[in-house]
């Protein structure tokens, strides 16, 4: 009777200690003077919803618009029990990515170089490594060596034209799908050098691990919630974000490219290649301001799997939401297809580089989806000083995660009137110069904007204008009018499948 009187008794006031903590934390924001949003779950704090099976941009569109209808411009949240601050006004965005980039120049994301090599990415290194990373790196992102991918990434596009003329009469094409596949193949090839042939074998080991890494589920996000929040505790305990098969697939991929290489004097106008230069010679020759001790094999694997994790579900699902608004806006789409079919032509009916990248109205195109479907809903820095925004009498502590929520900028009316229509003329030079600049954000902004953006554009602008050439797509009765999200990715994802009608356009043989 005494035990179980002592295990009450220390349970109690073990749940008591709990509340306490909990409560405290939450009242942060009320100590400061800092407005939060209401109701947060004791645990959860403001993001419950992402267990009730809804995406990430849903549960931030709904604080977003409780702290714009009260008049404010960022409000205080709560990420489980850890307080957060989400911006409101763009301008407060420009701040926190441009204009105050030294107080917040990192993302807070767990990194273990030596425990978790693959969590070493330059999307989630800090502070001094992250520069010295991004200057390694930068020289390979470049106009030039994207023209040097490009004739790789044709190649690509063509085996996916193939596989849906092959396909498209057998029945409807699940697009998510074969898209994906596609992207798969192309950064396959240009930043392993590996044919992955996804498209022809969707059960290929390098698809089944890259669909694997890419999983968010409760436990991942709880993972990265504790390796950014408790980051000693993370890496005394061993944690590690990448699972064991995946890491292991992954670095001996890369491992076994380079000594393949290397070996034989292999060339390629691949990605991989320059990290090899780069390896060697610690900078590429051709680039001066690329200098640094050079960059380990780890260092290398971690690059390309970064390169081929965010990159692959961002352009297949930003082609896929493309396709999906083409086929509901016929007008749209045989507009863009003559732009697409005169700009060949006048290159004697070859795609090139130059051409690709002239298509103005194709850019307005992809733009639209990317506002309409960012892939990535919201931008996060934490703070290393204390922050007094601009405009605000309080003053929010160091450490603290600022969120920027691209998704619910991005569908506000005072920006994008009507955001549920899909306009690209919202992107006309003159209505780009009407709204604020930090109001649109699919790739980021300031020294941290995405580093792939360029090649992201080119693989999605070649995927679409090879399949615009040859097919047209319209809707279906399978087709949804509106398209829900996919909770259990980070990547804003379709939850189910989208079918359209794909017809094959005759076209004429070359003479």
């Amino acid at each position: 009777m005494e035990l179980l009187t002592l295990v009450l008794t220390g349970f109690v006031c073990l749940s008591g200690i709990v509340y306490y903590f909990l409560r405290r934390e939450q009242q942060q924001w009320s100590r400061l003077g800092v407005p939060i949003a209401k109701n947060p779950h004791l645990l959860y704090g403001n993001i419950r919803g992402i267990f009730q099976k809804e995406h990430s941009c849903e549960v931030l569109q709904r604080l977003y618009r409780e702290f714009k209808g009260r008049g404010l411009k960022l409000g205080g949240i709560m990420n489980f029990f850890q307080p957060a601050v989400l911006v409101v006004d763009p301008e407060i965005s420009k701040s926190i990515l441009v204009k105050d980039f030294n107080k917040f120049h990192d993302r807070g994301i767990f990194v273990d170089s030596a425990g978790d090599p693959l969590s070493a990415t330059l999307f989630s290194l800090e502070g001094a490594e992250w520069k010295t990373m991004r200057t390694k790196m930068s020289p390979t992102f470049t106009s030039g060596k994207m023209k040097y991918m490009f004739g790789s990434v044709v190649k690509v596009a063509d085996q996916l034209k193939e596989y849906v003329a092959e396909n498209c009469t057998k029945g409807n094409i699940e697009l998510k799908n074969i898209l994906q596949r596609y992207t798969m193949d192309v950064i396959g090839n240009v930043a392993f050098g590996v044919e992955c042939n996804s498209i022809k074998n969707p059960s290929s080991e390098f698809r089944l691990m890259g669909l694997k890494a890419n999983e968010f589920d409760g436990i991942k996000f709880f993972k990265f919630f504790i390796g950014g929040t408790y980051k000693s505790f993370a890496k005394k305990i061993k944690m590690k974000v990448v699972e064991k098969d995946v890491h292991n697939f992954f670095m001996s991929l890369v491992h076994s490219t380079i000594q393949y290489r290397e070996a034989n004097g292999v060339q390629r106008n691949d990605f991989m290649d320059l990290l090899i230069k780069i390896k060697n010679n610690g900078k590429l020759s051709d680039e001066p301001n690329s200098g640094g001790e050079g960059i380990t094999i780890s260092e290398i694997a971690a690059q390309c799997f970064i390169f081929f994790t965010a990159g692959f579900e961002t352009s297949s699902t930003t082609i896929n939401f493309c396709l999906y608004e083409l086929g509901r806006n016929p007008n749209i789409q045989d507009r863009l297809r003559r732009e697409i079919e005169e700009s060949i032509a006048k290159d004697g009916g070859e795609l090139k580089y130059d051409t690709l990248f002239g298509m103005s109205y194709l850019d307005r195109v992809v733009s639209e989806t990317l506002r309409k479907y960012s892939p990535v809903d919201n931008l996060f820095r934490v703070s290393n000083s204390p922050y007094t925004p601009e405009g605000c009498d309080f003053t929010i502590p160091a450490g603290t995660m600022f969120q920027i929520p691209i998704h619910s900028t991005h569908h506000d009316p005072d920006y994008f009137p009507n955001p549920q229509c899909f306009d690209p003329d919202r992107f006309l030079p003159e209505a780009v110069k009407s709204r604020h600049p930090f109001a649109y954000l699919p790739f980021g902004e300031g020294p941290r904007i995405c580093i792939g953006m360029r090649f992201g554009q080119m693989q999605t602008k070649i995927g679409l204008v090879t399949l615009l050439r040859n097919f047209r797509f319209a809707p279906i009765s399978e087709t949804p009018d509106r398209l829900d999200f996919d909770a259990k990715t980070f990547v804003l994802t379709p939850k189910t499948g989208v079918y359209l009608k794909i017809e094959p356009i005759a076209r004429m043989p070359k003479v």
